[in-house]
């Protein structure tokens, strides 16, 4: 988990700390550590994992804590529908076909969240724009997800692709710990036990090719903001959130 407060962004300013925190899954915070979170001045908790992920984990310890308001925005398509128990015996990637949408992985893959729910994505960035206090964004890991919707943010704040690629790589300081704590976990444990630890490790490449990909197909990621129905005033919200003191 680390707040991304300190960027700096292209017009001389900087992403404010309190704002926007990332973080992986938040299933075993001790009452110290959801103490550091209200300390930190949290109101909003953005979680981007599947109806499927939510019914395998159980609530978690932020779900009690009344000051927190918590916004599930799934990135799978196929997580339209309510999930017991019962029903998630089988996690939305197990089965999922891969699509070219790039010949880099990691890319391919987080274009699939912009392309499959951009109602998801653009509700995240929504609540970081709005929330009264520090917003956590987190999925299971911590990197593929969150690293979509926080490259979003941080390339709306004016963010450099260089700043941005460089918070993402940050996770490769604890990408061992976060797989062998989420191999623990039944949920995660079948799909991640026969991978090696190179497949989860963050590629220096994905994010640039993600950013231009978004280029390409809509112009920047404010006109991809405003072609899912965001007005200027969307965009400056978010933008002011992130960078005003």
């Amino acid at each position: 988990m680390r707040d991304v407060g300190g960027l700096p962004t292209q017009d001389g300013r900087q992403v404010q700390h309190g704002r926007l925190v990332r973080s992986d899954n938040l299933q075993e915070l001790t009452t110290a550590d959801v103490q550091v979170l209200l300390d930190h001045g949290v109101t909003d908790i953005v979680d981007l994992r599947s109806r499927a992920e939510l019914a395998m984990t159980g609530p978690g310890p932020l779900v009690q804590v009344e000051p927190l308001t918590h916004h599930h925005h799934s990135l799978f398509a196929d997580d339209l529908v309510d999930v017991t128990v019962e029903d998630a015996l089988v996690l939305p990637w197990h089965d999922r076909v891969e699509e070219t949408r790039d010949d880099n992985h990691w890319t391919s893959h987080y274009l699939g969240y912009l392309a499959d729910r951009p109602d998801s994505v653009a509700a995240a960035l929504d609540v970081v724009s709005r929330s009264a206090g520090a917003t956590v964004v987190h999925c299971a890991a911590g990197k593929d997800r969150t690293g979509t919707v926080t490259a979003m943010a941080l390339s709306v704040a004016g963010v450099s692709d260089d700043d941005i690629t460089a918070d993402y790589l940050a996770t490769r300081e604890r990408i061992e710990r976060v797989v062998d704590r989420l191999k623990a976990t039944p949920a995660y444990a079948d799909n991640l036990r026969d991978r090696p630890l190179s497949d989860h490790v963050p590629d220096p490449e994905t994010i640039p090719r993600l950013l231009e990909a978004v280029r390409r197909a809509a112009g920047s990621v404010p006109d991809w903001l405003s072609a899912q129905g965001w007005t200027d005033d969307d965009l400056t919200r978010l933008r002011d959130r992130l960078t005003r003191p």
